[in-house]
């Protein structure tokens, strides 16, 4: 706690000021969090000072408008509160001063990326050197040793920094480094969800979810209470990061949050006993993978038996690691299976540009076309064919941006057959 107070005084947080007669402050409490290494052990303890917006009513208080890793002391790093909010200050606080970070390292030299808030990017003789932050955590790395230790000295003259080293466990996910490459996973907070979720049997699944199931929000009987089902959801939802192979179910589960039935939470607990079967699984990046982006696109037309919505789904290589994936309900019925593959066609498109952006930022040359390979050859043949007639008209805006892309040399697209599942 007295870490978190000298951290918030260092970085000029607030202002402790008169409290103007016609405020109402809204108050504040600690939240304290023991963190753990990979193995279980105990790493530090951390505590948090939070404020407690959730008092504030609107109209009355406010308007509408790989490589080292270090920790920083308190969160509050990025951007400046451009409202007044007055909050009663904890027992003993005093004025403090300090800096942002971004103003930081930005006078050390760094650049903010254009592409990602959380990126900032360093460009010397010597090489290129990236900062990641994420919330209180950010990694450097980068071919520089000597800027990297410069910049590290920079950031702990102004903020309460912890060196923890090389990349090992960061933010629940493990990283390993072999001579073939890196490993990610999520063993230990697989192992941990699963003891929370407190399965009273050992059984394992072959698959994440039944082929060709189709859930209803009035399937079944409402559970009498959802928290544990909403609890196991948004840690499968975090999960993903690293396991793309249950994407697809905990999209279907996560519609169902609001008001889950015991015919939800079965199927819930079948993603758990696949997890229980797979949970060594991990994602492997090889040193030796090519630098080329390849992305992949599917669909399922009006899978959906409550508003016969599709579903689009993707996933983006790099060489030949696994980089992005998602799958979505799409926002509107598609008339044919052709407009659902257009539809997922272009999410996917959309985000290609961003990587190849990203890559750019990194040092990573892009200079030909993506591969985005699609099992719809209508789909491929009206995006490529600028020709329009009835059966094609009402696609609209999803031809165009797709095909304005094929046409700038942002991506090729290509066909691949679709294979059956066993």
């Amino acid at each position: 706690m007295a870490e978190e107070i000298a951290a918030l005084e260092r970085t000029h947080t607030w202002d402790l000021v008169p409290r103007p007669a016609n405020v109402r402050p809204i108050t504040c409490k600690w939240v304290y969090k023991v963190k753990t290494r990979s193995d279980g052990s105990l790493e530090r303890y951390k505590a948090r000072l939070v404020a407690r917006g959730f008092q504030q009513e609107h109209g009355h208080d406010y308007d509408e408008t790989f490589a080292p890793v270090l920790d920083v002391k308190n969160a509050f790093l990025n951007g400046e509160l451009r409202e007044e909010v007055y909050m009663q200050p904890p027992p003993g606080y005093f004025v403090p001063e300090g800096m942002r970070f971004a103003s930081v390292v930005t006078a050390a030299g760094f650049s903010a990326s254009a592409h990602d808030p959380a990126l900032f990017v360093h460009t010397s003789p010597r090489g290129r050197t990236l900062l990641l932050l994420y919330v209180d955590d950010m990694i450097i790395t980068g071919d520089d040793s000597q800027y990297i230790a410069f910049v590290k000295a920079c950031l702990n003259e102004t903020f309460l920094m912890s060196d923890l080293g090389p990349l090992s466990f960061f933010l629940g996910i493990e990283f390993s480094s072999m001579p073939e490459g890196f490993y990610l996973s999520q063993e230990k907070y697989i192992q941990d969800l699963l003891d929370r979720a407190s399965l009273t049997d050992h059984r394992t699944v072959e698959t994440p979810m039944e082929l060709n199931v189709h859930l209803r929000a009035t399937d079944d009987e409402p559970l009498e209470d959802p928290t544990r089902y909403r609890h196991i959801v948004g840690s499968l939802v975090y999960l993903g990061v690293t396991r793309p192979d249950i994407s697809h179910a905990v999209h279907i589960l996560s519609q169902f949050v609001s008001a889950p039935s015991h015919l939800h939470y079965s199927h819930l607990l079948r993603v758990l006993r696949y997890l229980r079967g797979t949970i060594s699984r991990r994602l492997f990046f090889p040193r030796s993978s090519s630098l080329h982006l390849t992305a992949y696109c599917d669909a399922t037309w009006a899978s959906d038996p409550s508003d016969r919505r599709s579903l689009s789904a993707y996933c983006v290589f790099l060489g030949g690691s696994l980089i992005a994936w998602k799958t979505k309900k799409q926002v509107a019925v598609s008339r044919s299976s052709a407009e659902a593959e257009l539809r997922a066609m272009a999410f996917v498109t959309a985000e290609v540009p961003w990587l190849r952006w990203l890559l750019e930022d990194f040092g990573v040359s892009v200079s030909v076309p993506t591969p985005l390979l699609s099992d719809s050859t209508g789909a491929i043949s009206i995006a490529r064919d600028p020709v329009k007639h009835e059966l094609t008209k009402h696609i609209g805006v999803n031809i165009s941006y797709t095909r304005s892309q094929v046409h700038d040399g942002v991506i090729a697209l290509q066909y691949v057959p679709r294979i059956a599942a066993g």
